[in-house]
């Protein structure tokens, strides 16, 4: 028995393609019902924010020249 994914024959190679991509297919599936099953009315809504005035935030009486 040889452990090596290298030496694998085509059947042993297409069986785990197999179950990858079912597997891949079961945590999309879980992953879409989760979602989608949890929706209780909560919608969050985007709020838009202006910018005032611009406030200068300093820990010193130094200036400083751009």
């Amino acid at each position: 028995m040889n452990h090596s994914i290298y030496s694998a024959d085509r059947a042993t190679h297409l069986k785990i393609v197999v179950v990858a991509l079912v597997a891949g297919i079961a945590v999309a599936g879980l992953g879409i019902t989760a979602r989608s099953g949890s929706d209780e009315g909560l919608t969050q809504t985007a709020r838009v924010i202006k910018a005032g005035k611009p406030v200068v935030v300093t820990s010193s009486n130094a200036s400083l020249v751009r």
